[in-house]
């Protein structure tokens, strides 16, 4: 066992700045029943089902990662819960933990939860990510084009079997930071954890603009008025800032104005095999054919496969503000980032 160790630590993967990473974002799907305009451009340009990777692959591929020092899998979109043989998919996964694997999480919108909460939690699904913006009706429906009601019958249904919850709510300036005291009060209600993010230029459409950032000075400003707020010391990878309100605990994800990049041990898949060393990278690694071919016995194709990884996630960058800086020395007046939220996974 020591040895197997030994051999996983040689190969795990490490980026310039001495970060590893340990964390794997697997996007299945890029369909979405959501329009959130953080995330789904105005008209998306779908993926053809025939070039999505199939299970079997990812798989494969979620095999050799675990191989190499990934201990932490989660599953995203789009909405995962869209895609067919999701569920099965979960509970194939369970087989990795015993060469190291010790999560595998899913991040939803939770509209189709309260369908697949219970067989989710017999697949041995660790716990959720769940999106939830706004806990107004009328507001949530001109976020999301869709009704609120059935994603909190989806939450409650996660509680009843017992699925560990947190909420991801995105906060645009002018358009929900007024959800920022009811959502406080309602995770306080319900018992469960609650993450603000601040709004991150992932959008579709890129329409993003820093003056609709609800930094995390404001929110802390806002429930103040409200609560007792103390912060938390927070040492780990997890991007979110800690604190209670109230001795409930609150977490604040602010890439913008409190980068979590220094610390970042996560990597991500798109559902056709677009590869990415980060969240905000311009472009990725086509790699569907290489992960195609793990499936073979030839031992040639790991090799091959992680030569090429470690050479790309070894030249990973600082983060979110080196990425904006370098790209704003650019001569081009474009970006040249093709893929969006909805794509990539949060």
């Amino acid at each position: 066992m020591n040895r197997m160790l030994g051999l996983k630590d040689e190969m795990q993967f490490m980026d310039q700045f001495g970060r590893a990473k340990r964390k794997l974002r697997i996007s299945v799907t890029d369909r979405c029943n959501f329009k959130c305009i953080y995330c789904m451009p105005e008209h998306p340009e779908w993926m053809k089902k025939n070039e999505l990777l199939s299970f079997e692959a990812l798989y494969q591929f979620c095999d050799f990662m675990v191989q190499r020092g990934i201990h932490s899998i989660r599953i995203t979109g789009g909405e995962p819960l869209m895609r067919q043989g999701v569920v099965h998919f979960i509970e194939q996964l369970q087989g990795l933990k015993k060469i190291g694997l010790k999560r595998v999480s899913m991040t939803t919108n939770a509209h189709y939860l309260k369908k697949y909460a219970f067989a989710l939690k017999q697949a041995g699904l660790d716990d959720l990510n769940i999106s939830l913006d706004s806990l107004d009706e009328i507001q949530f429906k001109q976020l999301t084009q869709k009704d609120l009601a059935p994603v909190l019958e989806g939450i409650r249904a996660a509680k009843i079997v017992g699925l560990p919850i947190k909420i991801n709510s995105v906060l645009m300036k002018g358009i929900n930071d007024d959800q920022i005291l009811p959502l406080a009060r309602w995770s306080i209600q319900e018992k469960i954890n609650l993450r603000f993010i601040e709004f991150m230029p992932l959008d579709g459409d890129h329409k993003w603009s820093n003056a609709h950032v609800v930094s995390e000075q404001n929110i802390l400003d806002v429930l103040k008025t409200e609560f007792n707020v103390t912060n938390q010391m927070n040492h780990s990878a997890d991007p979110a800032r800690q604190y209670l309100i109230n001795h409930h605990p609150i977490g604040m994800i602010s890439t913008i104005t409190h980068s979590f990049c220094g610390s970042c041990d996560r990597l991500r898949l798109t559902a056709q095999g677009e590869f990415y060393n980060c969240l905000f990278a311009p472009q990725g690694l086509k790699l569907s054919t290489e992960i195609k071919a793990l499936a073979s016995t030839q031992a040639s194709s790991e090799v091959n496969l992680h030569h090429i990884l470690s050479q790309y996630i070894w030249n990973k960058e600082q983060g979110f503000h080196a990425i904006e800086q370098r790209l704003k020395n650019q001569t081009t007046t474009t970006s040249s980032r093709k893929i969006s939220m909805h794509m990539l996974g949060g």
